[in-house]
């Protein structure tokens, strides 16, 4: 069976990375979204609560499950049993990065493979940190996360929605 690691903090989870996962799904038997446990990062939600908003907006897909995970990727790929790690590009500086992560994986488990997707355009200006801004800011995120993100936001950060 070919299994595909697909991970990230997924703070929050973006209509960006619901497409990254349905199209990896289209390739591999089964992809695992990884939502990675302590990212040094500021988060918004908790591991419970990206892992439940992730399963929600994955639902319609059989062939993935989400789980959470600590520690390297490629050390959770292979409790997985994956073959390969699953990223997006957005713009060129994704993939400077990804491309130096690629490396060391590569020297950590040289049978992983990576499988980097270009983002759709209409959702290459899309992260995360920028959609928690404009929700803290109260602008309108609603066509850039599942409907259920957008209401967990909104609650998060005690904002209405904007009526567009």
């Amino acid at each position: 069976m070919s299994i595909a690691l697909y991970p990230g903090s997924f703070d929050p989870v973006t209509n960006g990375h619901v497409d990254i996962a349905a199209r990896a799904a289209s390739l591999f038997e089964q992809v695992v979204v990884a939502v990675y446990d302590i990212p040094p990062k500021h988060l918004l939600f908790t591991t419970e609560e990206r892992v439940e908003l992730m399963r929600k907006a994955l639902a319609y897909l059989p062939n993935i499950r989400v789980e959470s995970y600590s520690g390297l990727t490629v050390d959770f790929a292979k409790k997985m049993n994956a073959k390969a790690l699953v990223r997006g590009l957005r713009v060129s500086s994704d993939f400077e990065r990804e491309f130096e992560m690629a490396l060391m994986n590569k020297k950590l488990a040289p049978d992983m493979e990576l499988v980097c997707f270009m983002t759709n355009l209409e959702y290459q200006f899309v992260s995360s940190s920028l959609i928690k801004e404009a929700c803290k800011l109260g602008g309108y995120i609603d066509d850039l996360v599942p409907e259920h993100v957008a209401l967990a936001m909104r609650e998060k950060f005690a904002v209405e929605p904007d009526a567009r």
